[in-house]
């Protein structure tokens, strides 16, 4: 067993790993730019390592600096969380090559699948169904607009490496795919340092489906059972639950079997997602991509399964699994659900809200509800990051007992000093179109205008005296 393991990351999710570790013994080193020295995972870790400025660029996506504090620290593992260098196969290498243990995908499958081009065309093989689109090289030829129309708007543009919905467009005509292709390239450098985009069909009445696998290599694949995380802004999950409502288990099932096998054909190694858009009318499902690590929703699938994901991608790297989890002993229970508490402003069209957190209590937490979060009383949350507060996981024994369970917790905590997205939250749970399952992927854009008319409960009562 490994004494040490240094987290490329920050937030909840390196303190999710970070508590996962200290279960097992094992110690922790936190990596932080200038402005985290004081979070969470930096306070909660057994060593930190300050490793550039604010801006990602400097720090959290400077493999150089990431590798610089595992010599000063002695680690001999690293785990990349979500986001910044997880799907990064050039890290990856770099870590294996300095006989680091990466606890993650082998780099091979984090090129192969986490690219959505190349995803694509290896679904392809194995049998998915995929919507019709166009890879990065094709966006280049001279009759682009012919092969658009023979797609059929609107069409989806997105980048080929990354995720978290950016840089995703939607264009109804090829004047403004022109200007939204350059766009999109540009943002994807940015945020991936990868420019590749590739254009997809996109399906107006759908659903945003995903099934959790583990892959154990030659040994093939598992899967966890599905989240629905159709509940969307700007392509951004903000509720995601288990079971899909109102989806035919056999569907399900055909998912999930083509998932373990797409898995297994590619040998994959580690925790992944592999991702489907539902079209509501039609009854059928396309991949949509691959996430080559673990997801921000992954709790919705331990809570529901009581499976720990994280636990299992730290027994893998450790060889400690062999007794590998069978698919005939996974199940799922009850229904589970996960809303994102972020720092932004609803009114303001969701602009972050950074600042200092002056009041933060939550009621008390039953074994049916579980907190995952990054920060506490008092801390900041940077204009420089992700927003997230936090993670928050209700269970019961029905949708109808989740929902209710969710809107009274959310109701009942209390958070001032930044403006935060609950009140918006509690509405949409509120909604009857949600509680009766009459959802898609466009339900928070199409009901915008209700959601963020109110920013606390004293605006409704002064409405309601007017």
């Amino acid at each position: 067993m490994f004494k040490k393991v240094l987290i490329a990351n920050r937030g909840e999710i390196a303190v999710r790993i970070i508590r996962a570790c200290k279960e097992w013994g094992i110690g922790t080193v936190a990596v932080h730019s200038d402005v985290d020295s004081e979070s969470m995972h930096v306070r909660l870790a057994d060593e930190s390592v300050c490793i550039g400025s604010h801006q990602p660029q400097n720090s959290y996506l400077n493999i150089s600096s990431i590798m610089s504090a595992v010599d000063l620290t002695g680690a001999e593992a690293i785990h990349p969380g979500y986001g910044f260098l997880s799907e990064n196969a050039e890290f990856a290498q770099n870590v294996m090559d300095s006989g680091i243990t990466w606890i993650g995908p082998k780099p091979n499958n984090i090129t192969s699948m986490g690219n959505k081009d190349i995803a694509r065309e290896l679904a392809i093989k194995s049998n998915l169904p995929i919507c019709p689109g166009l890879k990065n090289d094709e966006i280049e030829s001279s009759d682009l607009e012919k092969k658009c129309m023979e797609i059929g708007y609107p069409i989806l543009i997105k980048a080929s490496a990354g995720g978290g919905g950016i840089g995703m467009q939607i264009v109804n005509n090829f004047n403004e795919l022109k200007t939204a292709v350059d766009k999109t390239k540009n943002l994807a450098k940015k945020a991936f340092g990868n420019s590749d985009i590739f254009l997809e069909k996109f399906i107006r009445n759908s659903r945003h489906i995903e099934i959790q696998i583990f892959g154990y290599g030659e040994r093939n694949s598992v899967h966890f059972y599905e989240r629905d995380c159709s509940i969307q802004r700007r392509f951004q999950k903000i509720i995601e639950e288990s079971p899909a409502p109102k989806v035919d288990q056999s569907i399900i099932n055909e998912m999930a079997q083509m998932s373990v096998k797409f898995a297994s054909d590619q040998k994959y190694e580690g925790a992944g997602t592999i991702e489907f858009i539902y079209d509501i009318d039609q009854k059928k499902f396309y991949f949509l991509e691959m996430n080559t690590r673990i997801q921000v929703e992954h709790p919705v699938t331990e809570e529901i399964t009581g499976i720990d994901l994280v636990e299992l991608q730290l027994k893998y790297a450790l060889n400690l699994d062999s007794n590998q989890v069978s698919q005939s002993k996974i199940s799922k229970n009850g229904n589970t659900m996960e809303c994102r508490l972020y720092a932004e402003d609803p009114k303001k069209n969701f602009l972050p809200s950074p600042g200092k957190i002056s009041k933060l209590q939550f009621p008390e937490v039953s074994k049916d509800t579980r907190i995952d979060i990054g920060v506490g009383e008092g801390d900041e949350i940077s204009f420089y990051y992700d927003p997230m507060i936090a993670k928050i996981i209700c269970k019961g024994n029905s949708r109808t007992e989740v929902i209710r369970k969710m809107t009274d917790f959310l109701q009942s905590m209390q958070i001032e000093g930044i403006k935060t997205n609950k009140e918006f939250l509690i509405e949409v749970l509120k909604n009857n179109s949600f509680n009766d399952a009459k959802f898609n992927t466009k339900f928070i854009e199409n009901n915008l205008s209700i959601f963020t008319k109110y920013e606390d409960k004293k605006e409704i009562k002064e409405e309601i005296v007017k």
